[in-house]
């Protein structure tokens, strides 16, 4: 946790790298991901910087296993996955040619089976449509050769004469061919149209589905043979076909003919399936090597080409023997850092090795903090407001107890409280089977698995102090209420309501939590709403002062010392002379007026409201006590009042005009030479540059002291949604129950066990659905803007940009996400 207080010291790294040993040392780097490079080259196009050529061979390799993989899930073959310990190291510039020999081996390979498969299936596709017309035209052509167009009667074969009456009266010609179902009856109306229905078409469907030459979905056919006359009309009609892609295949009119071709197509059929059967065991064989080992190629291919894009931000000397490049470095990984180089010269047999030199600079760091498992979501909260400036305080260390206490504020119940730990554990324990889904909303429950998991522990302890299980109560303790009336009084039913006095039937305090009775009290809602409305404000006014300090170990670090005097002290006397003293009056309250006192003006019925004591003590007003009460809750109070007034008053011009005052001054004193320019601002922190005019600063103050005067009363209301977060809570949690599960007792014998089982289906799905997953998630945001919006912006200014190093398991990551 102690790595979490703020952000890591990072140092700017000069590496100096031998041409033959930069590959290696580059790819060790990758591997531990501790070093952000910095493009040394950003004015040189990218296509004139040394490695261009290498980082196109990597694209054209990237092509070709993208190839592969398509033809992969083509054929629905899985590719293995690589562990962690099976992921290979960047290859060396020896395997990098095998490599690439490899990949263009088979994609050739694969190139050439995909076209020889194209063109055999469509030949296979021609031959069964053939098949198909000589089989469905048998009928079209039975005694064709004695039908005539012109008279449409049938001739006697055994009349010498019919062979020269058919030539007086004409030859019918026909086309035959398959087309689309779906297009045979616009093709019918045009055939009609350009024949001025002087054609006889005929039709008969396929059976089954038939695969389509244009999208290869599967798709009806029919069947269809023209009758004509004229060798004109013939060329129109296979106009027409081509223009309805409709495949014309040669059909004999002759029945003993087309006996003779149906053989000759079956053989040609049977031929093309054993060849087709042998390319696709051919190709699964192929496919199925290239699969166990395209993980590995993958992975060595992103590496590779990584590696030269940043062997591209390098920038070689002016001997040309050596390539000099910078980076950001955590300060802890500098040996780490030095260790690589060392091996990366080793490995590539350099005789100079490769050393690290870091510099000085004015620039801003990135901000890198070391998270792991646990700590990486509520820092991912954090990081979702902005990035953290360089070394400012990190309120993720905090947030790991705070975001979990304050949903839980809002969650308190242990029932539901069960189902978030339960789910979270569920998660935390299948983690390293469940890490490998990668569907989006799942990753971000799963990412927050953790988160879930305490704000479900702390929800079980609200929902203990609250005494709140699915709406019921739990007499765990034992109450510390009796009845003091007798049997008469409570059964007597003119009476409607009866009062329990403190000091009369109070015998002792419930150790843990509310009183188990409140929950057959007549005022139970108003007894929680006062009691967690006031808790809602304590919590608050503690967390915003928690944040106003925060800012004291900012400016500590930043050495801005005179703003702790001139923000930091104006900030919290404003804060706790209202607010603050506004908490005090609750506790005062509570210990002070109760029912055993023998004071009258101390009596319950005498406390004043803390609201209109706040009001008064706001616009310096009075208001007349009851008889026998006081106005004040102890002696001195309204001096106390005024005097708090007025210092929290003048801590508004203290915070508006103190720190613009100081920083004219330390102008005045540090006046730059007239041959000297004034030094550039520091950045980063707040503003008051040396080069920012006084009325900017004045400005900016102004708004600063009004933004956080206001912020002051509104954030201390907004934390009042605690509170009515809790309240809709319990109060839809009662509901339920009472109109959906207790509607399953009223039923007797055995057709109460079949209601009781229906209502708990029921009242089980909407607890879960409604009470867990949307009330949760309202939770959750209310939660997340409390922290966001009313904590952080005491003390946080996220003006920072993130540490990216180069690390291959990032890389891959992002990768496998796209």
């Amino acid at each position: 946790m102690g790595d979490m207080f703020r952000s890591e010291k990072m140092a700017l790294c000069q590496l100096y790298v031998q041409p033959e040993a930069a590959y290696a040392s580059i790819a060790e780097l990758g591997e531990r991901g501790c070093v952000q490079f910095r493009d040394l080259n950003d004015q040189v196009n990218s296509f004139q910087r040394k490695y261009v050529n290498e980082v196109r061979r990597c694209d054209e390799m990237e092509r070709r296993v993208r190839y592969i993989e398509s033809q992969l899930r083509k054929d629905d073959i899985k590719m293995p996955q690589l562990n962690a310990d099976q992921e290979p190291s960047a290859p060396n510039p020896r395997e990098i040619i095998d490599l690439e020999a490899q990949l263009e081996k088979t994609e050739n390979e694969l190139h050439d089976m995909s076209d020889n498969s194209a063109s055999l299936n469509a030949n296979f596709r021609h031959m069964q449509e053939l098949k198909s017309v000589l089989e469905n035209t048998e009928g079209f052509f039975s005694n064709q050769e004695v039908i005539n167009l012109d008279s449409n009667r049938q001739m006697d074969p055994e009349d010498p004469k019919a062979p020269q009456a058919a030539a007086q009266r004409g030859q019918l010609a026909f086309v035959a061919g398959v087309i689309k179902l779906e297009r045979f009856f616009s093709f019918e109306r045009m055939l009609w149209r350009i024949s001025r229905g002087n054609i006889f078409l005929r039709r008969n469907d396929i059976s089954g589905l038939c695969e389509d030459d244009e999208t290869g979905r599967k798709v009806l056919k029919t069947v269809f043979v023209a009758f004509f006359q004229g060798e004109q009309l013939k060329q129109r009609i296979k106009k027409v076909c081509t223009g309805y892609h409709a495949d014309v295949y040669p059909c004999p009119s002759a029945a003993n003919e087309r006996a003779d071709m149906i053989k000759d197509v079956n053989m040609r059929l049977e031929d093309l399936k054993m060849v087709l059967n042998q390319s696709a065991d051919h190709r699964s064989r192929v496919l199925s090597t290239a699969a166990k080992h395209l993980a590995r190629w993958t992975v060595m291919v992103k590496k590779m080409k990584a590696i030269y894009h940043i062997l591209n931000y390098f920038n070689p000397d002016v001997t040309g023997k050596c390539l000099i490049g910078e980076g950001w470095v955590p300060v802890r990984d500098l040996p780490t850092v030095q260790q690589a180089l060392s091996h990366g010269s080793k490995i590539s047999e350099s005789s100079i090795p490769a050393f690290m030199n870091v510099i000085s600079t004015n620039e801003q760091p990135p901000t890198f903090t070391r998270t792991n498992k646990f700590t990486n979501g509520f820092q991912n909260l954090i990081d979702s407001y902005g990035m953290a400036s360089y070394r400012e305080v990190n309120p993720a260390l905090y947030t790991c107890i705070t975001f979990p206490f304050l949903f839980a504020v809002m969650f308190g119940d242990m029932g539901h409280a069960v189902v978030l730990v339960a789910f979270a554990a569920f998660l935390i324990i299948k983690e390293r089977q469940l890490a490998s889904i990668k569907e989006e909303i799942f990753t971000i429950f799963f990412g927050g698995r953790y988160i879930i998991l305490l704000m479900g522990i702390f929800s079980l302890y609200t929902g203990l102090v609250y005494n709140d299980l699915f709406s019921k109560s739990m007499n765990i303790f034992g109450s510390g209420w009796h009845n003091q009336y007798n049997t008469s009084t409570v059964t007597d039913h003119s009476i409607a309501y009866l009062t329990l006095r403190p000091n009369i039937s109070n015998f002792k305090t419930y150790p843990l939590g509310l009183d188990p009775v409140w929950q057959l009290a007549d005022n139970k809602i108003i007894f929680l709403n006062t009691f967690k409305m006031k808790l809602s404000i304590i919590f608050g006014v503690f967390h915003m002062i928690f944040g106003v300090c925060m800012s004291v170990v900012n400016f500590v670090h930043y050495k801005k010392y005179a703003s702790i005097i001139l923000e930091f002290v104006p900030q919290v006397l404003f804060l706790l002379l209202l607010f603050g003293y506004m908490v005090f009056m609750m506790f005062f309250k509570w210990v002070t007026y109760n029912d055993s006192s023998l004071d009258q003006s101390l009596s319950p019925g005498c406390a004043p409201s803390i609201l209109i004591l706040f009001i008064n003590m706001m616009l310096m007003g009075h208001q007349e006590p009851l008889d026998g009460c006081k106005e004040y809750m102890f002696e001195g109070q309204d001096t106390i009042q005024t005097i708090f007034v007025i210092v929290a008053v003048i801590c508004i011009p203290w915070m508006l005009l103190g720190k613009p005052l100081y920083i004219k001054a330390k102008r005045g004193k540090q006046l730059p030479a007239p041959n000297q320019t004034a030094a550039a601002p520091s950045g980063g922190h707040g503003h008051g540059g040396d080069n920012e005019p006084m009325s900017e600063v004045y400005i900016q103050q102004a708004i600063h002291t009004i933004e956080y005067v206001l912020s002051t009363i509104s954030h201390t209301a907004s934390y009042l949604r605690l509170w009515a977060l809790s309240l809709a809570h319990a109060q839809l949690s009662e509901v339920l129950w009472d109109m959906v599960f207790s509607n399953g007792f009223i039923f007797s014998s055995y057709v109460g066990c079949i209601a009781v089982f229906l209502t708990f289906g029921a009242w089980s799905v909407l607890t879960v659905g409604i009470l867990v997953l949307i009330e949760g998630l309202s939770a959750f945001l209310h939660t997340l803007r409390l922290h966001w919006v009313e904590f952080m912006s005491k003390f946080y200014e996220g003006a920072g940009y993130a540490f990216a190093p180069f690390c291959f398991k990032q890389i891959l990551e992002d990768d496998g996400e796209n």
